[in-house]
């Protein structure tokens, strides 16, 4: 064996080999702490000599025992360290030997070594105290080894502290036992009185009833201070430093919380406090999750307003920020994602390159998956296109998919997006109760509605039902307990089925899918005797004004509901019918029975609502239409994942250049909107691109429940110049959408990203007021400018309402906006409260895509409206239709949408004056006040009032029709038309623009009403009212009507076959949308 062979062997036993190397260590850190321990003994067994002879600092009294324990220490120690010098050796050997380490080796060992051969050196002075910083020095190699030892590193903050405890530990030792020896000559100082000095004395205290005598140590208690006052600082200084940045990376959540306690992870790209603050009101409102912590895992530094939240005592004990990278192992590790309960990934929306935000979020959920493949996963994802690369997660929700199916259901269902975000917000149903007028009370009250579920065999509000059919059991828990049941999951079926019809049967094992203010489990029931119930029945409907009896308002814990008359009553029962009267002779309808398990005869169709499923048009309207469709599925997908649903096809695919409106082609000649001559009204997508997310806009307007006579034509504007927008056709459209924003997420104020949307509706509905613009925005708070009016006083008192209602703590504080109740604008990121609510209920996310026909399951029933007219007013309340709809068509009514007149009073909290009229009538009065010597005798603030106005513009007509007698026919002249110039409003010049550029292009002006504004009314949403609220002229109800093809008889062609197949080929492949 040669030298390099034994000399590699050694290094790998003391230095490469982790474990050994570790033990090596920590034998070496336990004989230095020997030697200082072997020190204070022998200070402690010293008598204290007499004298002040100098001799007695060079020599001690050190018995035979405690020298051959120094001896055997010092003769260890200094073997160690010459071999590991010696293994260390890589070619400078002063390199080695100036080592402080190795000279306080030597200071402390070779005088010992010495003494063995020279017996009189036994008693010489050896500073073995210094061993302290060699041990100081063996505890820091010793934690370095134990971090390779067992492969895991620990903070930088722990070792950091760490050495500045070691290092202020080793000053104090070395100042207690310097100071001892030297007053060996002055006061002789023992151990404790040396230990009272050092910490009076670094302490800055210095009471001075302690100090040194002597010169020698007096000049040790200066180098001390002098070497503290630099290292102490150092030390401090990188302490601080580390302190800081874990502030900003937030540490780590401990393995012991994390087993102990439970957990989510939300990951996000960047933490805003707008998501911040809706995600934790969204999962703490659920009495369950009070225990649960929130550990924030974001690669940004945190913001100094999320810092500045949480630091507030309600979230500084249960939020925890880490700062890091979800692709990071190490970071993961921190949040402790394998003990997590649920991770949430949030896409960036603000991001201008959309698709890349969505491949950071793929790329997070698979490093999700890898390290923790059993934690559940929420991902929210922007485009549809992506989501394939993630269906392995739990829950999944794609924001375009949502944003353009609630678009266009807009479009055929008013207010279908503020119907579906009240639902999926947790809200007490509180909001508006302050409130003077009664429609914020009402439309606040409702908005506390949620979807709940329970299993029927275990439920107070179903059970009864058992064997009954679905429709049965849906009127009956309404007319009982207030509660709207919507639907129902089989137990051998995942699948859940929105009114499956009256001929579902209920099953004990059912679970059932209600909306209610409040779940069951938190509601106490009340009986009342046979005469209390008398009571109420004959007082039930006293008209509008009157409050619910049964209204369920929500409180912290319980609920109490009042339990209603069920009893069955005849069809010409006096609470479902008008009651006869004598001189009529044409007999008053009635309202059937809803039976407990329907037939074929209590399916049909009534004068109510047909059927609208199966409508076809009649031989006449077949001769004049020359447009043909089939139903069936679309022949392709625009991208990997959409599902497949059920539409109206064209037989034939129609050429690219016939999808051109503003270009003729040789198959026709149209230029504009007019020229096809369209029956139904137009509606129009101002889009910046064609993406795919418009195919989730199209296929709900297509489908195959719509009825074809009700399908209106689609028209996609890419630019929205004025011209463009009149050869569309948006004179006569329907609803025109804008979803034109993407261009302006650059902006560097995350508010600003809707400043070009806001812009374009607030172009568009000054042009044309009568138009009804649908459009969806990224915050909230920017709601308000939407059809914004600076002096419009009710505004401005909604606005007072928006804030009051924030301070109380409410989560829907935007709701009473006019614009989104009436259901104008939404903004989609209210919907990520729809992913936080399925960590608790798994189901929501199911039923709202069933909701917005983004799913179609094989007998489960579809979301669509009726309106109130005048032949129905005789149903007079919404339990009366309810049951009309249960018996007749199978529909379940969920809610109502009414518009009322917005009634203006004298108050200034309530008076609705435009901007323009205001500045229209200032301007006129200034200048009839310049050009007449007449002078006004009407007050100051006459333009502020309504009335005051309208005598003001009569006065003017009337002076417009006296002329001066004496002038002559060109001043008379020049006079009208400066008069007309000054009458004239800013709405009149618009709407005289409008028309000019009409009649430039060849249009017809016909259609144009530019003087209808929806400024005097007001919509908004009641959900599952109460049974006894009154139904409205032109109110407009949500039914969730049955599938009308889980009825076909069995020669019927179904959704499986149901191309026609008059045609002797597959025509699948030849239909388009």
């Amino acid at each position: 064996m040669n030298e390099n062979t034994f000399k590699e062997r050694l290094k790998l036993f003391f230095i490469k080999n982790q474990r050994s190397s570790l033990r090596i260590r920590l034998f070496n850190f336990s004989l230095k702490l020997l030697s200082c321990f072997l020190y204070i003994i022998r200070v402690l067994l010293e008598n204290p000599s007499q004298g002040n002879e100098w001799s007695h600092i060079f020599w001690v009294n050190r018995s035979l025992p405690l020298w051959g324990l120094q001896v055997s220490v010092a003769l260890i120690s200094l073997f160690e360290t010459i071999l590991l010098g010696y293994l260390s050796y890589k070619g400078n050997i002063w390199e080695q030997i100036l080592r402080i380490p190795f000279i306080l080796e030597i200071i402390n060992a070779v005088p010992f070594i010495i003494s063995i051969f020279w017996p009189s050196l036994r008693n010489l002075f050896v500073p073995v105290f210094l061993n302290c910083w060699l041990a100081k020095h063996a505890l820091e190699n010793m934690i370095n080894d134990l971090h390779r030892a067992i492969q895991r590193t620990q903070s930088a903050m722990f070792n950091q502290v760490l050495i500045l405890i070691s290092t202020l530990l080793c000053l104090i030792f070395t100042c207690i036992c310097g100071i001892q020896h030297l007053e060996r000559i002055g006061k002789k100082l023992n151990l404790f009185d040396s230990l009272y000095f050092c910490i009076v004395t670094f302490s800055t205290v210095g009471f001075g009833d302690v100090t040194p005598e002597t010169w020698s140590s007096k000049l040790f208690v200066v180098a001390m201070i002098c070497v503290a006052l630099v290292v102490l600082p150092i030390q401090f200084e990188q302490l601080a430093y580390l302190w800081m940045e874990r502030q900003k990376s937030g540490g780590n959540y401990s393995r012991h919380r994390a087993q102990t306690e439970k957990h989510v992870v939300l990951c996000v790209s960047s933490l805003k406090i707008d998501l911040l603050m809706d995600f934790l009101n969204e999962f703490y409102a659920h009495p369950r999750l009070q225990d649960y912590y929130v550990v924030i895992l974001c690669p940004t530094e945190m913001d100094v307003q999320v810092r500045r939240v949480l630091q507030i005592p309600m979230w500084s004990q249960r939020v925890i920020y880490l700062q890091g990278s979800a692709l990071k192992d190490q970071d993961l590790l921190r949040a402790k994602m394998d003990d997590a309960e649920a991770c949430f990934i949030l896409s960036s929306r603000c991001e201008v390159d959309r698709t890349s935000s969505d491949h950071q979020t793929i790329l997070r959920a698979w490093a999700v998956k890898d390290f923790a493949p059993n934690c559940p996963l929420y991902v929210q994802i922007l485009k549809p296109e992506n989501k394939f690369h993630i269906k392995f997660a739990d829950h999944v929700v794609c924001e375009e998919e949502f944003k353009y199916a609630m678009l266009a259901l807009n479009c055929i269902c008013p207010a279908t997006s503020t119907l579906i975000t009240l639902l999926v917000h947790t809200s007490r149903g509180q909001e508006g109760q302050q409130s003077p007028e009664q429609w914020q009370k009402m439309y606040g009250r409702c908005s506390g509605n949620e979807v709940y579920h329970i299993v029927l065999e275990e439920s107070t509000f179903f059970a009864e039902y058992e064997g009954k059919s679905f429709t049965y059991a849906s009127f009956h828990a309404h007319k009982k307990f207030g509660v709207c049941l919507i639907g129902i999951r089989r137990e051998d079926n995942k699948n859940i089925l929105l009114n499956p019809g009256p001929r579902c049967i209920m099953n004990a094992t059912d679970i059932c899918f209600y909306i209610n203010i409040t779940k069951e489990e938190n509601s106490a029931f009340k009986n009342h005797d046979h005469q209390k119930k008398s009571n109420v029945s004959r007082s039930f409907y006293h008209g509008p004004s009157r409050l619910p009896v049964h209204s369920i308002i929500a409180s912290m814990g319980t609920v109490a509901i009042d339990l209603q008359d069920t009893s069955c009553r005849s069809a010409s029962g006096p609470t479902l019918s008008l009651p006869s009267e004598g001189n009529k002779e044409v007999r008053r309808p009635s309202i059937a029975p809803v039976l407990e398990v329907a037939d074929t005869s209590s399916i049909q169709t009534c004068d109510l609502l047909s059927d609208q499923s199966e409508d076809e048009t009649t031989p006449d309207e077949e001769m004049s239409s020359n447009v043909e469709y089939a139903k069936g599925y679309p022949p392709y997908s625009p991208y990997i994942g959409s599902s497949p649903t059920f539409c109206h096809l064209l037989h034939e695919k129609v050429p690219f250049c016939c999808l051109r409106l503003d270009k003729s082609c040789q198959h026709n000649c149209y230029e504009d909107a007019k020229a096809y001559g369209f029956k139904n009204k137009l509606i129009i997508v101002a889009a910046e691109t064609a993406g795919n997310g418009l195919y989730n806009f199209i296929v709900p307007l297509r489908a195959y429940y719509r009825p074809k006579k009700e399908l209106n034509p689609v028209i996609l504007l890419l630019d929205n110049p004025l011209d463009d927008l009149l050869r569309c056709g948006v004179t006569f459209a329907a609803n025109m959408v804008v979803v034109d924003k993407e261009s302006t997420m650059s902006a560097e104020e995350d508010y600003m990203a809707d400043a070009k949307t806001i812009v374009n509706v607030q172009t568009l509905f000054r042009l044309f007021s009568s138009l009804s613009i649908i459009t969806e925005l990224t915050h909230p708070a920017n709601m308000r400018f939407m059809q914004f009016r600076a002096k419009d006083c009710y505004s401005l008192a909604l606005s007072k309402l928006e804030k009051k209602e924030r301070e109380r703590g409410s989560n829907l504080a935007f709701m009473f906006r006019l614009p989104f109740a009436a259901g104008r604008v939404f903004s989609i990121s209210m919907l990520d409260t729809l992913l936080y609510q399925s960590f608790v209920k798994d189901y929501m996310i199911s039923i709202t895509r069933l909701l917005l026909g983004l799913d179609t399951t094989p007998g489960s029933g579809f979301l669509c409206s009726m309106k109130i007219t005048e032949d129905d007013l005789w149903i007079r309340t919404y339990a009366r239709l309810y049951q009309k709809l249960c018996s007749s068509t199978g529909d379940v009514p969920i809610g109502i949408y009414r518009t009322e007149s917005q009634k203006l009073t004298t108050s200034e909290s309530q008076i609705s004056i435009s901007v323009e009229e205001w500045e229209d009538t200032k301007d006129a009065k200034e200048q009839g006040h310049h050009r007449s010597n007449h002078r006004n005798s009407t007050s100051s603030d006459q333009s502020d009032h309504p009335l005051l106005r309208r005598k003001s513009m009569q006065w003017a007509r009337r002076l417009s029709r006296k002329g001066p007698k004496h002038s002559g026919k060109t001043a008379e002249k020049i006079t009208q038309q400066r008069l007309n110039l000054y009458r004239r409003s800013e709405r009149q010049e618009l709407a005289e623009l409008v028309k000019n550029r009409m009649k430039h292009l060849g249009l017809s002006t016909v259609g144009y009403d530019e003087m209808n504004d929806h400024q005097s009314t007001l919509s908004y949403i009641l959900i599952n009212p109460s049974p006894d609220t009154r139904l409205e002229l032109n109110d407009v109800v949500y039914l969730i009507r049955p599938d009308p093809l889980a009825y076909l008889p069995n020669g019927e062609p179904s959704r499986k076959n149901s191309i026609c197949n008059t045609t002797g080929q597959d025509s699948r492949e030849e239909t388009q949308l």
